[in-house]
């Protein structure tokens, strides 16, 4: 267990961290409710979707604790129509032997100024409802459940129900966004571009 999570350091991801990231989702993938990836990914895969995310200009990082990376987050966009592209969604993996111990609570904040900065205007997250240390840690920094999907995960021979979150980045919906550039290779540019 961490005992002072001062001494994590979050920075950008790099291709030397994708062994211990796979290994951290493996573990997911295999123990937790949150991801229904019926196999790990392999290096490969994961080398790809990190290229893929910091092409489109979305943030990946990681948290080291020691030189060894500890866990990892990450967004992606909401969804792949050009109307969707100030919105994104984001994930969050820990080290099995970090669980709640201050790790995504060092992680989000840094992935949510990221996605701010970068002009998007809503986070959305979903996590199971079985979930209650990543529930508390998303309301803690602003994140408010908008509902919950009942019964869409089937694993370990039950279903399970899915808390749907949303933050607002910035000035949210307040006000008209900046022209944003559509971090999608296939969308076409904002309106003004």
């Amino acid at each position: 267990m961490l005992d002072q999570p001062s001494r994590i350091i979050v920075r950008h991801s790099t291709e030397v961290d994708v062994p211990a990231m796979v290994d951290i989702y493996a573990y997911h993938v295999q123990n937790g409710l949150g991801d229904y990836q019926p196999e790990p990914l392999r290096d490969d895969d994961l080398k790809r979707r990190r290229k893929a995310m910091l092409k489109r200009r979305l943030p990946h990082i990681v948290a080291e604790l020691g030189g060894a990376v500890v866990g990892y987050a990450y967004a992606v966009p909401f969804l792949k129509r050009p109307a969707y592209r100030y919105a994104v969604k984001h994930s969050i993996y820990v080290h099995k032997d970090h669980l709640n111990a201050g790790v995504g609570r060092m992680l989000l904040p840094v992935l949510i100024e990221a996605c701010a900065a970068a002009g998007f205007r809503q986070m959305i997250c979903y996590v199971d409802s079985a979930n209650g240390p990543s529930l508390r840690l998303h309301e803690s920094t602003g994140f408010e459940r908008m509902g919950v999907l009942k019964s869409v995960g089937f694993k370990f021979g039950h279903w399970t129900d899915t808390v749907l979150l949303q933050r607002p980045l910035g000035d949210g919906g307040a006000s008209p966004p900046a022209a944003l550039d559509d971090p999608r290779d296939d969308a076409p540019p904002a309106a003004g571009k």
